[in-house]
């Protein structure tokens, strides 16, 4: 893992060390968890970093989304799991440079069962990703819309978590069980753990619930709530269906155009936290 010496001393514009494992959880599902995962990697690869998606939901909507058929997912998160095949074996480029995947299929969802009497199932993903820290700028980890083993997993294997939060109603509802579990996770198997921030996700400046919506997130979050808030975008949902993110379907629409924002935002807030530490 590279020091904030050695990244200035071998980088001209700083950026995450390597290896940073960020986990995307949300047990709510339909918060645009994955179409965040997808497109802010995908902005990452844009700008040249190496970046690893593990697709850890059993939907596999990743790999649908990022063009995969079923036949080319043949080694799979599930077989990495189960101890059938090395994490390197599941790992394959996808069509847009600097970005790869190592993909889902349906068959992950018995993982949960299979792994549930093996002792010290929690860090079966930590093992397999202590080998990639040096070869990825970033590790994204798309989880499952619950809090099972499978998140479980990711939780202990990442650094952070970065929540995608839905600008609705019951927007609240329901995070404080994520929280509980961050801050259990933290304590008793992996002290590294922390906030990487929340990203409002299904953003309309037309309603007014919206608006009231971010002041309450933001008052509550504060600083950890990224600027950038994601829109609504019709563009954005029409890209998986052709299997595409949405910054390589239509670059210049609004959603594509934010989730750069937040690639950007988040460079910007690590490089402020490694000036704090030169």
């Amino acid at each position: 893992m590279e020091t904030a010496n050695n990244t200035q001393e071998n980088s001209a514009d700083l950026s995450l060390p390597a290896g940073q494992i960020v986990a995307v959880a949300n047990q709510k599902g339909g918060v645009g968890k994955t179409t965040t995962a997808v497109n802010l990697a995908t902005a990452l690869a844009a700008v040249k970093k190496n970046v690893l998606i593990i697709d850890f939901d059993p939907q596999g909507n990743a790999s649908t989304g990022l063009g995969l058929s079923q036949a080319e997912r043949k080694t799979n998160i599930y077989n990495v799991l189960t101890g059938h095949a090395p994490i390197t074996d599941a790992i394959q480029k996808t069509s847009i440079p600097h970005l790869y995947i190592a993909p889902s299929t349906v068959d992950l969802s018995a993982a949960e069962i299979e792994l549930a009497q093996i002792q010290g199932r929690e860090y079966i993903l930590k093992y397999q990703l202590t080998e990639l820290t040096d070869k990825y700028d970033y590790i994204i980890i798309d989880c499952p819309p619950s809090l099972g083993m499978l998140t479980l997993n990711a939780l202990v294997a990442a650094q952070s978590v970065l929540i995608p939060l839905q600008c609705e109603f019951y927007a609240l509802e329901g995070l404080s069980h994520l929280l509980k579990t961050i801050k259990r996770i933290k304590a008793k198997l992996n002290p590294e753990l922390k906030l990487h921030g929340v990203v409002l996700t299904m953003y309309d400046k037309r309603n007014k619930l919206t608006a009231q919506v971010e002041i309450d997130v933001r008052q509550y979050f504060g600083h950890d709530v990224f600027d950038t808030v994601i829109p609504r975008n019709v563009k954005i949902s029409e890209a998986p269906s052709h299997g595409q993110p949405a910054i390589i379907y239509d670059h210049r629409c609004n959603g594509s155009v934010a989730y750069m924002h937040l690639a950007k935002e988040i460079i910007q807030r690590h490089e402020e936290t490694l000036a704090e530490h030169v």
